[in-house]
């Protein structure tokens, strides 16, 4: 008699985490059995996302945002991308919830408490923006492998927490530190739990930044979830990736940080220019760090529709990973002439900044209407694609929408 083929264990782990809950009599589930809860599961409802959100994918849950859906100041959770590379923890307790410090250089490993963090340290907010490094990765051609994001990973919400450097300082650290290391609760793919679905990092320099943050509210509320809840750390200005969600330890390293995502092509670019398509050897991959200038136009959504003779009032927000942006400009004759917008100061650091202007149409017809953003380096947004890279980072182009004046 043919033995009947049973789900593994680990398969077990990743579907409980799906569902959020343990399978009872789940050792009895056959091989390739669907489960009715799994089936057809609605994000927006899950993660408390507004419908037209746009899911990229579900395993794991990769959600953006479009354009126009990101008009607010202070982006909400409703208009929030995800990126995650693992499954959502679910089993979460705050009350019991800890954070450990290791690592080759701190002076003994030590341990908080979520209470005592919030407790021991001075609580700190600040406006974040927080990009993923492949957000506009669908325009690369070749195309570039991974979730093919088109403009909305991008947020910039309120974040309250305790500045990191001043827990680096409590526990003790080394003067050999270089790096550290972000450690989640987050579960791997393969339901394996002795795999990390990322293990990112940040050069000391950049962990001892006023406004890195061991965060545990977003716009004056607890962390969602999808975001790290209860503790997230947020490293501004450079990509998200960097900003460790679920967060249960930080190792400080004698040398730059070697987890999952850290090595290889995984959040690097070419150290040096590379023709479209060519293969690049890891050793001549660099570490991404801050973010490059970037517009968007979030008012009004693309394909506006306006009468001879009105003008149209467009607004947005830029930013420049560890820089400010010094001006930004839109043009309507695909970029062969530039007008200044208005430019708002950003409200702190790693900010994003407001722009707006009052465009004039000279005849009825078709218009696209582009933005580029400048940094205080002098530095701007390309036209169009800037150079390739294998895994589709850092598309910085213009954004632009289009318009029709009938």
């Amino acid at each position: 008699m043919q033995r009947r083929k049973f789900i593994k264990k680990g398969s077990l782990i990743t579907l409980s985490g799906l569902l959020g809950a343990e399978i009872v009599f789940g050792k009895n589930l056959p091989l390739g059995y669907d489960l009715l809860g799994l089936q057809d599961p609605d994000p927006f409802k899950m993660f408390n996302k507004d419908s037209q959100m746009v899911v990229l994918n579900d395993k794991p849950w990769n959600i953006e945002a479009q354009a126009h859906l990101l008009d607010d100041k202070i982006t909400p959770n409703k208009y929030m991308f995800i990126r995650n590379n693992g499954i959502i923890p679910t089993k979460i307790s705050a009350d019991d919830w800890t954070l450990v410090f290791d690592g080759e250089s701190v002076l003994q490993k030590k341990t908080y408490t979520l209470q005592e963090l919030k407790s021991k340290f001075k609580h700190y907010t600040y406006q974040l923006t927080l990009e993923c490094g492949g957000n506009g990765r669908s325009e690369f051609d070749p195309p570039a492998k991974g979730n093919q994001w088109t403009v909305g990973a991008v947020s910039c919400a309120e974040w309250t927490g305790v500045r990191l450097r001043d827990v680096l300082d409590d526990v003790g650290v080394k003067s050999n530190a270089v790096y550290i290391g972000y450690h989640a609760a987050d579960i791997h793919l393969s339901g394996d739990p002795d795999k990390e679905p990322i293990s990112r990092g940040v050069p000391m320099s950049k962990a001892l930044q006023e406004e890195t943050l061991l965060a545990f509210r977003m716009n004056g509320e607890d962390i969602p979830l999808a975001h790290g809840y209860p503790l997230r750390l947020i490293a501004g200005g450079w990509p998200a990736s960097a900003s460790g969600k679920w967060l249960k330890g930080i190792s400080v390293r004698n040398k730059v940080h070697d987890g999952t995502k850290m090595t290889g092509t995984a959040y690097r670019v070419p150290c040096e220019p590379v023709a479209p398509g060519e293969k690049v050897a890891d050793e001549d991959m660099c570490i991404i760090e801050s973010m490059p200038v970037k517009s968007l136009i979030t008012y009004p959504k693309s394909g506006a529709i306006l009468k001879e003779g009105q003008s149209l009032k467009i607004r947005g927000h830029a930013w420049a990973g560890e820089l400010s942006v010094s001006k930004v400009e839109y043009s309507i004759d695909f970029g062969s002439t530039w007008k200044t917008c208005s430019l708002e100061k950003a409200v702190n650091r790693l900010a994003w900044q407001h722009f707006r202007a009052d465009v004039q149409f000279p005849k009825m017809g078709y218009y696209e209407v582009w933005a580029r953003a400048t940094d205080s380096q002098g530095v701007s947004q390309p036209m169009l694609l800037p150079g390739w890279n294998p895994k589709g980072y850092l598309n910085n182009a213009c954004h632009r929408i289009a318009i029709k004046v009938s």
